[in-house]
């Protein structure tokens, strides 16, 4: 038998109400879908029927959205949402296969706190838990931690690394066997299989163990988003998965084959990694159908919300005319994003306004509209031609946008052998393919023998 046939894999961003600036707006939408479990419980079950690997939550500790220009806070949904943990936490007790990605960030967070809760959930779910490593970039949040600003650049990517590094010292701090429990000694956990990581370095000073038991996986699945060369390194070195954003077939492929290239140096093997554009995807049975759906939105955005859209990545803009020039961004709060939206107006000649109409819906990542073919076949060419392991499904606005995705496209994936028919294995690293995660020390003890 030959080696079985590369399939694409598939994930969902699903965050609050749905990636459209517009969606809470949406008809059939409840609007204040994203403080209610049952939006995400419909929306987490489309994406298992689906067969997706991943239900992926982005986050932040804080308000993410700025109110520029002044009353775009107001007239958006993106001001309150769960605590990811927590509601992964309960999407866990409703579904059995699918992957649980939450985000946190390595800025303001502790490594013993993400630690315990990843480990946690690991288990709650039956292995099934992914952490997203981000850093922190936005004055909002620093300024619930006491600080008026994010740490420079740099020092947020050098702490990410060094946080990473403790958080899996940690995960290894059980051994697989370690717990005997033997109710007739009365011993409950052999010694010689606990490890104290005892972590001092130039940002954090940890002690452990952790008191957590060795997860399911031996260590929750690691994803990363990050576009910077630090960025890319730290997926090189440590991630199951990468979250990418790119506009154009020649740019995914350049980011794919560099991240891939930078494995070698860490012992890693290409396949083991998963890089996974983001796509918005809206399908119609036919072309018209589909564009017809998506006006249905883009008809709902009020210009505030719009500029708002852009200002996170090029700054308030507000003060230029909205049909003319996008100007260039004096100082950029997302570097690398600024620069796939100032690329974007530069190459197709766009107004700010007709910018903002242009990402209302991926924010700045692919979007497809048309026949589940047309969607199909665009999956297909980046799948094959080294731009993608699979893809981040963004829809416009939940839990609707997803299921026509999961009703429409995954058949017409399926007919061509593209997708999976059924769930292999019952982990998240088994469905991923992505490396085992064995206890460092007991490859020591093995090594030694």
């Amino acid at each position: 038998m030959g080696a079985p046939q590369r399939q694409i894999r598939l994930g969902v961003s699903a965050i609050g109400m749905g990636y459209h600036i517009a969606a809470w707006r949406h008809p059939d939408a409840s609007a204040g879908g994203n403080m209610e479990l049952g939006h995400f419980v419909r929306a987490i079950h489309a994406a298992e029927r689906g067969l997706f690997d991943m239900f992926f939550l982005a986050d932040g500790v804080g308000i993410r959205m700025y109110d520029e220009p002044p009353g775009a806070l107001s007239r958006s949904s993106k001001n309150v949402q769960f605590e990811p943990l927590t509601l992964l936490s309960a999407l866990a007790m409703v579904t059995s296969r699918i992957g649980l990605i939450a985000t946190a960030s390595t800025t303001w967070n502790e490594p013993y706190h993400i630690a315990r809760k990843f480990a946690s959930l690991d288990h709650i779910s039956g292995g099934r838990a992914g952490w997203n490593v981000v850093t922190s970039v936005t004055a909002q949040e620093a300024r619930n931690f006491g600080r008026e600003a994010p740490p420079d650049y740099d020092s947020r990517y050098d702490r990410a690394a060094e946080f990473v590094e403790v958080v899996r010292g940690l995960w290894d701090t059980w051994e697989d066997d370690a717990f005997v429990r033997d109710k007739a000694s009365g011993i409950n956990f052999d010694p010689a299989k606990l490890h104290v990581l005892n972590h001092q370095g130039k940002h954090f000073t940890v002690a452990g163990p952790l008191n957590v038991a060795r997860t399911p996986q031996g260590a929750p699945v690691l994803v990363q988003a990050g576009a910077s060369d630090p960025g890319r390194e730290l997926a090189a070195a440590t991630a199951d998965v990468v979250y990418a954003a790119a506009q154009r077939l020649e740019d995914a492929q350049a980011y794919y084959a560099d991240v891939k290239r930078r494995m070698a140096k860490y012992g890693r093997q290409r396949e083991s990694l998963k890089i996974m554009p983001g796509l918005m995807a809206i399908p119609g049975r036919t072309r018209q159908e589909a564009h017809d759906r998506y006006e249905i939105l883009q008809e709902l955005i009020h210009p505030v919300v719009g500029l708002a859209a852009i200002a996170g990545s090029l700054g308030d803009l507000s003060a230029f005319p909205l049909d003319g020039k996008v100007p260039e961004p004096t100082n950029p709060r997302m570097l690398s994003r600024a620069k796939i939206l100032l690329d974007m107006a530069r190459r197709d000649n766009l107004s700010i306004r007709q910018l903002y109409l242009a990402i209302a819906g991926g924010n700045g990542h692919r979007t497809i509209i048309g026949t589940p073919a047309d969607i199909a076949d665009a999956m297909e060419e980046w799948f094959t031609q080294g731009a993608a392991d699979g893809f981040n499904i963004l829809p416009p606005w939940l839990p609707g946008g997803l299921e026509e995705v999961v009703d429409q496209v995954v058949p017409e994936l399926q007919r061509r052998g593209l997708y999976r028919t059924a769930y292999e294995g019952h982990t998240l690293r088994d469905l991923l393919g992505a490396d085992p995660a064995p206890n460092r020390y007991a490859q020591r003890r093995s090594a030694a023998e």
